[in-house]
Parts: C-alpha cells; sequence; structure tokens
C-alpha cells in the first residue's frame, strides 16, 4: 500500500511539475509576443526577451527552440512567438521539442 501512494504521490508531482513549465514558458512567449508587436521593436527582440524569460524562470535549455513570424488575423496584423521546449517526464528530463507553445499579440502601429 505505501508503494502505491508513493508512485501516486511521485506521478501527482510530476504532472504539477510539468504544467508548471507549459505554463511558463506559454507566458514567456505572450510575453515575448507583446512586446516584438510595440512599435519601434522587432520579432528579435520579441525571441530574445522571450528567451530571458524562460531562462530565468526555468532553464535556457528550455529557450533552444524559439521562432518569431507575422500574420494577419481578421485584417489585424499580428507577431506570434513559438516555442518548441522539452516535455519534462522524470524530473525535467523528458521528450524534446514535445512541448510546443505560441502566444500571439497585435502588431502596434504609430500614426
Amino acid at each position: 500500500m505505501g508503494v502505491l501512494l508513493t508512485v501516486v504521490t511521485l506521478a501527482v508531482v510530476q504532472l504539477a511539475l510539468a504544467l508548471h513549465v507549459r505554463n511558463t514558458v506559454l507566458d514567456a512567449a505572450a510575453e515575448g509576443a507583446r512586446y516584438a508587436s510595440l512599435a519601434g521593436s522587432s520579432d528579435g527582440d520579441g525571441v530574445a526577451r522571450t528567451r530571458d524569460l524562460i531562462g530565468m524562470a526555468i532553464s535556457a535549455e528550455y529557450a533552444e527552440d524559439v521562432t518569431a513570424s507575422r500574420s494577419t488575423v481578421a485584417g489585424v496584423p499580428v507577431v506570434a512567438i513559438t516555442v518548441r521546449a522539452t516535455l519534462p517526464v522524470v524530473g525535467l528530463l523528458g521528450f524534446e521539442r514535445a512541448l510546443e507553445v505560441t502566444g500571439h499579440a497585435a502588431v502596434e502601429h504609430l500614426e
């Protein structure tokens, strides 16, 4: 009985860690997109901001695959920051690039 309880407890802790990593990476991607969408900022600025935030919160290893793209949604120009990171399965070790999140923000224009 004690072994089963230990396994279930560790599984719940691992699930909480995986959700924490996902939410942190998603928040960093969204913040990077908002930063890149500001007037005077570039896609590279958004990517750098995303990498900095992930590096401070989790580890720089989770910020190795960060890309930016621009598109139009319903006639509104948007910037998207996509992060592909490791999905933690055992501690922070897991499947490479199994976690993919994207943050979007409308592009700001000065007139």
